[in-house]
């Protein structure tokens, strides 16, 4: 009969795979704790740099408010009323003549029946500088009137309408006039 004898204070147990497990764990632990905290870095360094940023276009707007209330008050001075009043007028001319007279001629010809001739046309700004168009047409009868104030709503370039008055026939103009109002908006 053997006995086996261990002296040993504890028995011999292969611990060297758990231990570089352990190690190589502890290593890539560091490893994503390093790339977060570089991340965090510059993050942080990114998010100064836009503080920096907006801080910088916040004043620019300060400074361009204040030149531009120092420029009104000189326009709205008496003796510069005048000017003022010549480049309001200048303004909407220029605006006025932005719109494209082929433009507006070929969206209607989209949307006026054969029988309804076009008498005369202005367009006119509103008060949002939105396109009014202010047309006298014509018709030997009402209903291609009231079928071209259907295509003018309906038409994604002209909005509501409205219908001023009705002219009737006379001996110098044999057609039924209406004089309408229509919204216009033109893809320039």
């Amino acid at each position: 009969m053997r006995i086996a004898i261990n002296l040993a204070s504890e028995p011999f147990r292969p611990r060297r795979p758990v231990v570089a497990a352990t190690a190589a764990l502890a290593a890539l632990l560091l490893a994503v704790l390093g790339a977060v905290l570089y991340m965090g870095v510059e993050e942080r360094a990114r998010l100064r740099a836009t503080r920096e940023a907006v801080a910088r276009l916040e004043q620019e707007a300060r400074t361009l408010a204040a030149e531009q209330a120092r420029l009104e008050a000189i326009l709205r001075q008496a003796e510069n009323a005048e000017v003022l009043e010549h480049s309001i007028f200048y303004n909407s001319l220029l605006h006025r003549r932005g719109i494209s007279w082929t433009r507006l001629f070929e969206d209607l010809e989209q949307v006026m029946p054969h029988d309804v001739r076009l008498i005369s046309i202005r367009p006119q700004l509103g008060a949002h500088n939105e396109v009014l168009l202010d047309m006298v047409v014509g018709a030997e009868s009402s209903e291609p009137v009231v079928a071209l104030l259907a295509r003018l709503e309906n038409s994604p370039r002209f909005g509501q309408t409205y219908v001023h008055n009705r002219i009737p026939p006379s001996q110098s103009e044999p057609l039924l006039r209406y004089r309408i109002s229509v919204r216009y908006e033109q893809e320039l």
